[in-house]
């Protein structure tokens, strides 16, 4: 225990995600400063902090093993130890482990530190050209059944930006699942590479993209973003003919309104008035 008896603090450190000049001097002097650093693997972070210096103590953090090590992980910070968590590369919890730790320690009464710095996630965001204004982050899609096919339905009906990472080697056929789910016409970026030698954000509609990719495989990490679902003028009498047909699967008015909602995009006083119609 630290000598004012409080706990220690857990620091969520961002770290590179191609380009080593994106590691902060705050960043080094955390990993520097605490008892342990918690890694996904220890083999590919070492390289990256004896870089800069930091020779604290290491141990493997993943998704293996974090419902394991979580609670011995707590007992340290709460024992006085200030422990940090990177990633193999960006911010850690988004679509890296974490999030279970992060909840399990905020509980415990730790606090909890954000070092920010690189992310995909934002850096493909900022560059895309798409609005930014409202987005959706869904990580990595199934790779295929019905969780697949409701994500897609689900962004085919969004309003706002999508973002999915995806395997290089499988982003033909996520874009081709897009165009399937309704979403050809609309305006896509394919961002890979990011902050690297490569860096490339090619952009086009969905069904362009493709079939660029059906014939081109992509390198390197992607960061795959799709427009919002584009405003059209809403058709009263096209809305009411869903409704029926939504009424006759019995659902109850407010599922039907919130399902109009969510398809059309509709104002929710007018799904709502549509839904209680006689």
């Amino acid at each position: 225990m630290v000598a004012d008896g409080r706990p220690g603090r857990l620091f969520i450190v961002s770290t590179p995600i191609g380009n080593l000049g994106d590691f902060s001097f705050r960043a080094v002097e955390t990993l520097q400063s605490v008892a342990l650093v918690l890694a996904e693997d220890t083999r590919h972070s070492r390289p990256l902090l004896d870089r800069h210096g930091v020779a604290t103590p290491m141990q493997s953090y993943h998704e293996h093993n974090e419902a394991k090590s979580t609670p011995a992980i707590v007992a340290r910070l709460i024992s006085g130890d200030d422990i940090a968590l990177i990633s193999d590369a960006g911010t850690p919890l988004l679509s890296d482990p974490g999030g279970r730790l992060v909840a399990a320690a905020a509980a415990a009464g730790v606090t909890i530190v954000p070092i920010p710095g690189a992310s995909a996630l934002l850096a493909a965001l900022v560059g895309c050209g798409l609005p930014t204004d409202r987005f959706r982050f869904y990580g990595f899609p199934a790779r295929k059944g019905r969780e697949r096919r409701e994500l897609f339905a689900e962004i085919a009906a969004s309003p706002d930006t999508s973002v999915l990472y995806e395997a290089p080697g499988r982003v033909g056929d996520t874009l081709a699942d897009l165009v399937a789910a309704g979403m050809g016409e609309q305006q896509a970026v394919v961002a890979r590479e990011l902050t690297k030698q490569f860096e490339e954000f090619r952009r086009g509609t969905v069904a362009a993209l493709a079939a660029y990719y059906a014939d081109t495989p992509a390198r390197g990490e992607v960061v795959l973003l799709v427009a919002g679902r584009p405003n059209t003028p809403l058709d009263e009498q096209a809305l009411r003919a869903l409704t029926v047909t939504l009424r006759e699967t019995g659902l109850l008015p407010s599922a039907v309104a919130a399902q109009l909602v969510q398809e059309t995009g509709c104002p929710r006083n007018l799904a709502y008035r549509l839904a209680h119609e006689p």
